[in-house]
């Protein structure tokens, strides 16, 4: 394994706080795009789900009612 530079620029071989806070940085700016690109893909698709569940309950509601309706006929005697 080869020795990292530290961040005042010495061949140290050690990890300084600013080396662990600069690669976070770098990871958490990677997610972050990732995250904003994911999203603006995923929530027209939800929306979209979210409608197509509401329509089909309704009418599959709508067809159970109907189905199981049941007619009573009185007639006097």
């Amino acid at each position: 394994m080869s020795p990292r530079k530290s961040g005042s620029g010495g061949n140290t071989g050690r990890v300084e706080i600013s080396d662990i806070k600069a690669k976070l940085e770098q990871i958490r700016g990677d997610a972050d795009t990732k995250v904003e690109a994911a999203r603006s893909k995923l929530v027209p698709l939800a929306s979209a789900g979210a409608v197509v569940a509401l329509v089909l309950a309704f009418w599959l509601g709508k067809r159970r009612g109907r189905r199981k309706a049941t007619w009573v006929e009185i007639r006097r005697l």
